[in-house]
């Protein structure tokens, strides 16, 4: 199994059960989710940014405006931090001390790079959308020129990252178990609603295959997570 290396930035201090360094436990989140935070300097200020995003191999993607000075700052800033969170559950102690959250999350540091040649941009606009929607670009018109030129398109090689997850139950000093008070765990499974077609499709016109897994009901991150499984 790889791993990332471990360094000062990356290293956990508090709690370092839960941390994790390797590939797996580091995919899987960020598989899992469609909003990252990219932190970065703007001016000598700092900024955070939300995007969203996509992994192919140790690489995060994103994109916005080509003339967007966000973007920009992010190309040049000598080393980015980006994040990624699940909130899988609230805990509930019978102190306020014991209160917690159920957690997954990943920090990654890189540098990015701006996506310069047409056909690099398309192709990473392509694996954007077939990682939400596998076969969907075989079920819509290509992008054109014009319209590529309008966006940004950022890479950035992961060359460090750690994985920080909060599972379990409740975490009690033992002077509280026999104290008042409710105490347990609410979990919290984002799941995906009915479908809304659009109303000018035509009557004939069928639902694609690229979203056949978005089933209502389902669990968000398990479809988001067995592209990236598949990938």
């Amino acid at each position: 199994m790889s791993e990332f290396p471990v360094s000062d930035r990356t290293r956990l201090r508090r709690r370092p059960a839960r941390g994790a360094h390797d590939e797996a436990s580091v995919f899987a989140i960020l598989d899992a989710g469609v909003i990252a935070h990219v932190g970065y300097t703007q001016g000598g200020e700092p900024r955070v940014t939300p995007t969203a995003y996509w992994r192919e191999g140790r690489a995060l993607y994103w994109h916005g405006a080509a003339a967007s000075r966000a973007l920009r700052a992010q190309s040049e800033c000598p080393l980015l931090c980006v994040t990624v969170t699940h909130v899988d559950g609230f805990v509930l102690g019978r102190s306020g001390f014991a209160h917690s959250l159920l957690y997954r999350s990943v920090m990654a540091f890189g540098r990015a790079q701006r996506i310069e040649q047409r056909a690099d941009k398309r192709r990473a606009m392509d694996a954007f959308l077939e990682r939400l929607y596998p076969g969907r670009t075989r079920e819509i018109r290509p992008v054109h020129d014009s319209e590529l030129d309008m966006i940004a398109v950022l890479s950035m090689p992961i060359d460090e990252a750690s994985a920080k997850i909060r599972s379990g139950g409740v975490n009690e000093k033992d002077e509280d178990l026999a104290g008042p008070g409710w105490a347990g765990v609410i979990p919290l499974q984002p799941t995906l609603g009915e479908t809304l077609r659009d109303e000018r499709i035509a009557a004939h016109v069928a639902t694609p295959a690229s979203i056949a897994e978005f089933r209502a009901g389902a669990r968000l991150d398990d479809v988001l997570g067995s592209r990236g499984r598949r990938a």
